[in-house]
């Protein structure tokens, strides 16, 4: 697991490094290429790109990323907890492991196993369209959006405890997979037309079995 703590403040050279690792799955130093063991995957925090100092992400650095939120300022309560937790040290020192490698990956195998309907295909594909379609983006999602847009469904209805995808995990996921890949034109916003294509766009039935 790579923390990428404020990963636009790294320089261009430290992002295609990044790069490499994430889309490859191996890494180069001085000329000598290594294989990265899985699982592996980077969580990247960054600030926003009016800060001084930050790079902006290229767009292939932003679609290897499966998901992305937002992070608001805490909650009353939550800041209330963060204080409490901090009262007599550093609660990271008491950190202990809720899962191990193996679980990790047999986590990774059992979301390939849960079933995505040739109909959960379709109104993915219906979905990727309608955003191709939008006069206000610029840069429409890859076809590497749909598949980790099926891939995290495939994940949630797991959790849920499905082993097979609804159209509502679809929709709940759209904004936190597609958003931070679409480029809009001017001062639009890709999680609010993701939310319009997403209220307009007919939900397929499933066939029951």
């Amino acid at each position: 697991i790579v923390l990428a703590d404020e990963v636009n403040r790294a320089t261009p050279r430290t992002q295609s490094a990044l790069l490499e690792a994430m889309g490859e799955g191996q890494v180069t130093v001085e000329g000598t290429t290594r294989t990265l063991d899985r699982p592996f995957f980077v969580v990247a925090t960054q600030n926003p790109a009016e800060f001084h100092g930050t790079y902006p992400l290229p767009e292939s650095q932003l679609d290897r990323f499966v998901l992305a939120a937002e992070m608001g300022p805490p909650t009353d309560a939550e800041a209330m907890e963060v204080l409490a937790r901090r009262e007599h040290g550093d609660p990271i020192a008491d950190l202990a492991a809720v899962i191990d490698v193996r679980e990790v990956i047999e986590l990774q195998e059992a979301c390939l196993r849960v079933v995505a309907a040739p109909a959960i295909r379709t109104y993915i594909v219906a979905l990727m369209q309608a955003i191709r379609a939008r006069p206000d983006v610029l840069l429409p999602a890859s076809m590497r959006a749909g598949v980790y847009l099926q891939r995290a469904a495939q994940a949630w209805a797991l959790f849920e405890g499905r082993d097979f995808v609804l159209p509502d995990d679809v929709k709940l996921l759209a904004a936190p997979v597609l958003a931070h890949r679409l480029g809009m034109k001017g001062r639009g916003n890709a999680a609010d037309m993701l939310g319009e294509v997403v209220s307009a766009l007919p939900i397929p039935p499933l066939r029951q079995h």
